[in-house]
């Protein structure tokens, strides 16, 4: 049976007028954070005494010179990496907490691995990658498995298991372990630096090196994508994401998707501390670059867990990090470096508060339309009865 054509007079809307609402549905939210978050920054630079447009004008200079350039990219890489080690388990419903601890974890056991062998290049990197992912991965799974088979939140598990990967790098780290033995009175404490060949390539420029981890980003973004969008265990990911009880319903192992996607998060997370590691610092120490889980975390917020939009994320935060690292210099003005975490915190939280506002306005859009929609049917079909009478 064939469907019936629509009533004389109805004028279906056009599929590019529908796309491009959306699109900008889309993007109206973080815009309007980000809006919000430099009026708010301006404000209080104002009244710290400071100029907000003479900030603004410094970090905007950086990003335009090729050295500023370099540096964001550079950063762009480790953020976006951590970006989707989160968003994988928030597109599964799943609050990875414990990115911070899993990518600490991954490092320390990929530097010690890095500076024991001294293998062909194209041996010893991939080992480094495989290495770093299988830890982040057994790691992530504990919370999973805690999740299925004994009820135990993610939130709690991860979080516990942040504080346990701090006493399991402070462990491994006493020398002897995994750092050599330290002589003399020197308190650096760290994994012996990693052979030449664990060392990742890196593409020269007028502004400095630009890392080429940076195409592993890419390579993890496409295959986020593509799994996401083209598989069937994507599929399965979004619908036990969406609903556990439909999930099961159609046939999906959610306890197996639970424990599978918290090691797909951890085996990414595990990649995050490698750029550092095999690009700028060569070893693990006390001081390894802290704090990018918690900021992942942040940017996959702000990039509604889309590989897409976590990728622009990563690009404003890494803008915000570079170009705010010269604020404090006398010779730009000695701005506070604080505003620019200021800025960060003020973006998350204005990113919630904007995607309810657009998610409501987009919900009364639709039931306009829906509504003009039913009553322009039901007056064609009103002319078509009395055409007909």
């Amino acid at each position: 049976m064939t469907s019936p054509n629509p009533p004389a007079g109805a004028k279906p809307g056009p599929a590019k007028s529908f796309s491009f609402e959306r699109v900008a549905f889309a993007l109206a939210a973080p815009v309007l954070a980000i809006l919000l978050s430099v009026a708010i920054c301006s404000i209080l630079l104002a009244t710290s005494g400071k100029n907000p447009f003479d900030a603004w004008n410094v970090m905007i200079t950086y990003a335009t010179k090729s050295d500023g350039q370099v540096n964001i990219i550079n950063r762009v890489s480790t953020y976006y990496l951590a970006a989707a080690a989160a968003a994988f388990g928030f597109r599964m419903n799943l609050f990875n907490i414990g990115v911070e601890g899993q990518y600490k974890v991954a490092a320390l056991f990929a530097a010690f691995v890095g500076g024991q062998l001294d293998l062909p290049s194209f041996i010893q990197i991939p080992l480094l990658l495989i290495t770093a992912m299988l830890i982040g991965g057994l790691y992530a799974s504990i919370a999973g498995l805690l999740k299925v088979y004994r009820g135990v939140s993610e939130v709690i598990a991860t979080i516990m298991l942040n504080s346990i990967a701090t006493a399991i790098v402070g462990v491994l780290l006493v020398p002897g372990i995994f750092a050599p033995k330290v002589s003399g009175t020197s308190n650096s404490i760290g994994t012996k630096p990693i052979s030449e060949s664990s060392r990742f390539f890196a593409f020269d420029t007028n502004g400095g090196q630009v890392w080429g981890f940076l195409l592993i980003a890419v390579v993890v973004g496409v295959v986020f994508q593509f799994t996401l969008t083209r598989t069937r265990f994507g599929f399965d990911l979004r619908a036990t994401g969406r609903s556990e009880s439909a999930a099961t319903a159609s046939g999906v192992n959610v306890k197996k998707m639970v424990v599978i996607s918290m090691a797909v998060s951890g085996a990414i997370a595990g990649l995050i501390g490698l750029p550092e590691l095999m690009q700028h610092s060569y070893y693990f120490g006390q001081t390894f670059q802290p704090g990018l889980g918690f900021l992942g975390i942040s940017i996959a917020l702000l990039g509604r867990n889309s590989p897409i939009g976590i990728a622009f994320a990563a690009l404003l935060f890494a803008f915000l990090d570079a170009a705010g690292s010269v604020l404090p210099l006398p010779l730009n003005g000695e701005f506070p470096f604080e505003i620019v975490d200021v800025m960060k915190g003020t973006i998350v939280i204005c990113v919630v508060v904007a995607y309810e506002l657009v998610r409501r306005y987009g919900l009364v859009r639709q039931q306009r339309r829906v509504g003009a929609e039913l009553a322009a049917q039901a007056a064609a079909a009103a002319e078509n009865k009395e055409v007909a009478a």
